[in-house]
C-alpha cells in the first residue's frame, strides 16, 4: 500500500448459548462444547458479520449480542477500506445473500474466516468453524437436524456507521 497505512483486524467471539452449552452439551451430545459461536470482524472501527439478513454492520458491540464474549486480535491489514467496501460488495452480491444462510454450512462463522482470510491471511480458530460438523456427528444433532435447518440467526445491528448499517 502507498500510505502504509496498517489496521487492525479483531475477532469478536459470542457464545449464543450464554454458557448453557458447557452445561448441558455433555449429557445431550455425550461430549463437552463450550459454546454455541457467532462470529463477527472488527476493522475500520466497525464490525462486520453475516446473518439471515446478509452482511451488516454497525459500531463494535452494536448487535443486540451486545460486547462479544472474547475477541481475538488477528493481525493487521494493510488493505484499505474503500477496497475493502468493493470486497464486501461482491459478497453481498454473490456468495452471502441473504437467501445464502444456512446456520450449519454457510454463517456467520464462514463469512469471519473468508474476510479474515482476505484481510489477514489467516482463517479464524477452527473450534469456532468445525463445531457444526462435531454436532452433527452426535444422535443429538442428528436428531435435532431438521429442526435447525430452518434456524436464521439474524442479530441486527442498532448503531449503523456511515450509512452502512445493513448492507
Amino acid at each position: 500500500m502507498a500510505d502504509g497505512s496498517s489496521f487492525n483486524v479483531k475477532l469478536y467471539i459470542y457464545d449464543l448459548s450464554k454458557g448453557l452449552a458447557r452445561q448441558l452439551s455433555p449429557m445431550m451430545l455425550g461430549k463437552q462444547v463450550e459454546g454455541i459461536w457467532h462470529t463477527s470482524i472488527v476493522v475500520y472501527g466497525e464490525e462486520f458479520f453475516f446473518g439471515g439478513g446478509g452482511i451488516m454492520s454497525c459500531f463494535p458491540g452494536g448487535t443486540i449480542l451486545g460486547m462479544s464474549d472474547s475477541t481475538v486480535d488477528l493481525g493487521n491489514t494493510e488493505v484499505p477500506r474503500d477496497l475493502f467496501q468493493e470486497y464486501l460488495s461482491s459478497l453481498r452480491e454473490s456468495t452471502y445473500r441473504p437467501e445464502k444462510y444456512h446456520l450449519f454450512e454457510h454463517n456467520c462463522n464462514t463469512f469471519s474466516s473468508e474476510v479474515a482470510q482476505f484481510l489477514t491471511g489467516t482463517k479464524i480458530p477452527s473450534y469456532i468453524t468445525d463445531l457444526p460438523s462435531e454436532v452433527l456427528a452426535t444422535p443429538f444433532g442428528q436428531a435435532l437436524r431438521p429442526f435447525l435447518d430452518s434456524v436464521t440467526i439474524t442479530p441486527s445491528g442498532e448503531n449503523g456507521m456511515n450509512g452502512y448499517g445493513q448492507w
